[in-house]
């Protein structure tokens, strides 16, 4: 139990190094773009190999990933846009454009994008007795453009380091516990309900890419973004592939 919290934890550690990376360091938009591609394949492997897959040989009722696809992809853009109302739309810019937002919408919006990556992880840690090395490779990559993203804004807008690395270890807690629920509230659940978490989870994260990371990265660097998705999208395979 108390392995899926330092799972949780640990892929998440990476948004404080993001956030450092950004303190110490002049990362431009470019370099902030081929991250966010390559980060973006990374997600859309694990989505595809990790989650959607196991989810489909797991059940033998395959509606429960058609869906738990469609009601993962809903949460997430009803959840997105409520906050997008609220004030945090640009959570993820590197440009200042948070300056006008609310720092709880903020907050919630980047907790809400990290819970199904790490609800997952903890269920990765009861299934198999330990975590999916591929998966949590690629929630700890794509972390890190998403703060490097933020705490760039967040900074522009006049939150101060201190504040900034304060919302990142709070996050990466909140990870870890959503990580130790995942592994807490499924033990025993069916392999249909299973199958659902597992496929919810990747509803909501393609449709956090398409959504958030993806289009800023094309806008950042342009057309190289597709050839470095790939990139990310190999190397996360030939991960999966060795477990």
């Amino acid at each position: 139990m108390a392995e899926s919290f330092g799972w949780g934890t640990l892929a998440s550690s990476s948004l404080v190094l993001g956030g450092l990376l950004v303190m110490s360091l002049r990362i431009g938009p470019k370099m902030l773009g081929v991250v966010m591609a390559f980060g973006s394949g990374v997600l859309i492997s694990a989505v595809s190999f990790e989650l959607v897959q196991d989810a489909f040989d797991m059940s033998s009722w395959h509606g429960a990933v058609g869906l738990g696809l469609l009601v993962g992809s809903a949460s997430f853009f009803a959840g997105d846009w409520l906050i997008d109302r609220s004030g945090g739309s640009g959570r993820k810019r590197s440009d200042g454009r948070q300056a006008d937002g609310s720092a709880l919408a903020i907050v919630l919006g980047i907790v809400l994008d990290g819970i199904p990556e790490s609800f997952v992880l903890g269920l990765t840690v009861l299934q198999a007795g330990t975590v999916s090395v591929a998966f949590l490779v690629a929630v700890f990559i794509s972390n890190v453009p998403e703060a490097v993203a933020a705490t760039s804004g967040l900074l522009q807008s006049g939150w101060t380091r201190a504040r900034v690395l304060g919302l990142w270890v709070l996050v990466m807690l909140v990870s870890g516990l959503s990580a130790l629920a995942g592994y807490v509230l499924l033990d025993g659940a069916s392999p249909h309900v299973s199958a659902f978490v597992l496929s919810f989870a990747g509803g909501a994260i393609l449709t956090m890419l398409a959504d958030t990371m993806m289009p800023e990265a094309f806008e950042h660097e342009g057309k190289l973004v597709g050839l470095v998705t790939t990139l990310g999208f190999a190397v996360a395979f030939g991960i999966s592939a060795l477990e």
